[in-house]
């Protein structure tokens, strides 16, 4: 009897809490969201499976010498997997349609508002003592971050600013960043008028090879050299691109943006799964965390239409405030989304290609926001 009885009590069903319970149904969500509806399936399977891994009673995952301990270690605080990551989104990204239309880097930029914005509005709300809205300044920082729509960066700059927070932060701008569909067609459409969402582009000139080749290296000079903290995540974007224009690295391109990507994926999704334990993410400034960062992403959201709006005021060439929408860092989801509500209003207006230079700027953008935190937070 005293056998069973130590054999029952060393399962992991005797040891079971409820906040690993919790956790796991969370967990479980994310797959089936995953799987179910298509949001961002190739992170959210990872992070959710990791998530399961490290909330098994006794297995101890997530503990020191356990696997998703080590591929932690490896990939995040070392800041590898988001690197990584970026490289790869270089060598998957056209940056053609930015430059035959370079105002679109202003999109870009104004998106970065809700950055900005939300840290500031973190810090006020941390002075008036609000319970769940008490971080410190590289907390919410790092909170702030999340309104790029861009979960390498976002991983980047809480890895160095705030490692304690990484699980609800990692999952927050996942999250958000597949709920795009849902969060800015109401805003943009709230912003505009039928006429504005029905304004149709002119077609975009034709960007030579040389010009594209030239782009990656003159951004990260000028980015880097003013802005040393970028240097990683605008270097290795740059790098990716470079070998993606340049037509004589073929095989370094295609690995980057597909076997090596999709490795780094999977580790990146394991690592943060493994945050997602009970005792770091059931609390009360995890909502805090949630409520900042879709507040970060509507008003990046936001402030990329108005600022197309304002530039439509000031130029004779008009542009559809739609791609505005765009200047988050969501590729392509987030110019998918701008053609999808651009065509509701004209049939004829397809905006896909002039959304794309708002959208690859917003990476730049992200990337060039979190070397700005880093070098004045840090």
């Amino acid at each position: 009897m005293d056998n069973l009885l130590q054999l029952w009590e060393s399962t992991g069903i005797y040891r079971m809490e409820l906040g690993q319970v919790i956790m796991i149904l969370v967990c479980l969500g994310m797959i089936y969201l995953a799987i179910r509806k298509g949001f961002e399936p190739l992170l959210l399977i990872p992070i959710g499976f990791g998530g399961i891994l490290v909330n098994l009673p006794v297995a101890a995952m997530g503990d020191p010498g356990g696997l998703l301990y080590l591929i932690y270690q490896v990939g995040l605080p070392t800041t590898v997997f988001p690197l990584l990551i970026f490289m790869g989104v270089g060598a998957m990204t056209d940056f053609g349609p930015m430059l035959a239309n370079p105002r679109t880097l202003l999109l870009g930029a104004a998106a970065q508002f809700g950055i900005f914005g939300t840290l500031m509005g973190a810090l006020a709300l941390t002075s008036w003592g609000i319970p769940g809205f008490e971080f410190t300044l590289k907390e919410a920082a790092s909170i702030a971050i999340i309104g790029g729509a861009d979960g390498p960066t976002s991983i980047f700059v809480t890895s160095q600013l705030a490692p304690q927070l990484l699980g609800p932060i990692a999952v927050a701008a996942y999250a958000y960043m597949a709920l795009v569909p849902m969060i800015q067609p109401p805003i943009m459409r709230a912003l505009t008028t039928e006429k504005e969402r029905a304004i149709t582009m002119t077609q975009l000139r034709v960007v030579s090879k040389t010009e594209k080749i030239i782009f990656p290296i003159l951004l990260l000079l000028l980015v880097a050299l003013l802005l040393p903290s970028a240097a990683p995540l605008v270097g290795m974007l740059c790098f990716g691109n470079l070998m993606r224009e340049c037509g004589v690295v073929e095989r370094l391109a295609d690995t980057s943006r597909n076997a090596l990507i999709n490795i780094v994926t999977m580790g990146l999704g394991l690592a943060v799964g493994s945050k997602l334990s009970s005792e770091s993410f059931l609390q009360l400034t995890t909502l805090g965390i949630l409520v900042l960062g879709m507040i970060a992403f509507c008003v990046g959201t936001a402030s990329g239409v108005l600022m197309a709006k304002l530039m439509n005021a000031v130029s004779k060439q008009a542009i559809n405030p739609l791609i505005g929408s765009a200047g988050v860092s969501a590729v392509p989801m987030a110019a998918r989304v701008s053609n999808k509500v651009g065509l509701e209003a004209n049939p004829q207006n397809f905006l896909l290609m002039h959304a794309m230079g708002p959208n690859v700027a917003g990476v730049i953008g992200s990337a060039v926001a979190a070397g700005i935190l880093l070098s004045f937070v840090g």
